[in-house]
């Protein structure tokens, strides 16, 4: 993976944009991927003057809202007939219409969060596709919090230029205490789920 990543700094300016647009896209349809790596790359190739900070930013913040409205379409149009299908069959139907209801009420929130948050890009806008919301409103806080994102990466890769393969050792970490709270926050939620469902079955 290194080696494809330092391939780039041989490439024209034009072809390494469409390769972090690339990146960016597939990651939210087939997580994970080392797409922010890359966008760190290209950021230090920036201070090399080998390719423009717009360029890229604008590259990688359209790769990734273009990757989340197409997993968007996938939750709206077959998310319901995936989930019927058993596809997921570790979440119960009542759950799935909880999490549904949630994304509901809070569902735009996750979407400016959405590119913060490790490990849940995927996730986030199959069932806000799923949920209904409001596609236009979705892209436009999509690419906001892409835009967000994209900024403070291609930023550390200018900043740190020849060394910008240390900020991997960050964004691991980041994406491991990000991944890890929000798996206790699920199991939390589970847990209460499940205890109001048994204490349900006791009273009735």
């Amino acid at each position: 993976m290194e080696d494809f990543i330092l391939s780039l700094q041989t490439l024209d300016p034009l072809t390494i944009c469409l390769v972090v647009f690339a990146v960016a896209l597939v990651e939210n349809l087939f997580p994970p991927s080392p797409s922010d790596i890359v966008v760190v790359f290209a950021g230090s190739l920036v201070g090399l003057g080998i390719v423009g900070f717009a360029a890229v930013l604008v590259s990688a913040t359209a790769g990734g809202t273009v990757g989340f409205a197409a997993m968007y379409m996938i939750g709206r149009w077959f998310g319901r007939s995936i989930l019927d299908r058993g596809k997921m069959r570790f979440l119960p139907k009542e759950g799935i219409e909880k999490v549904e209801r949630w994304f509901v009420r809070y569902g735009y929130w996750l979407i400016v969060a959405n590119r913060f948050l490790a490990g849940t890009r995927a996730v986030v806008s199959f069932f806000a596709g799923m949920s209904g919301l409001d596609l236009g409103r979705t892209t436009l806080l999509s690419l906001v919090s892409s835009l967000a994102w994209n900024a403070v990466l291609v930023s550390a890769g200018y900043a740190l230029g020849r060394n910008w393969s240390r900020i991997g050792f960050y964004l691991t970490t980041y994406s491991q205490i990000v991944t890890g709270l929000i798996v206790l926050v699920a199991l939390i939620i589970l847990i209460r789920y499940a205890r109001q469902r048994s204490n349900g079955r006791k009273e009735g």
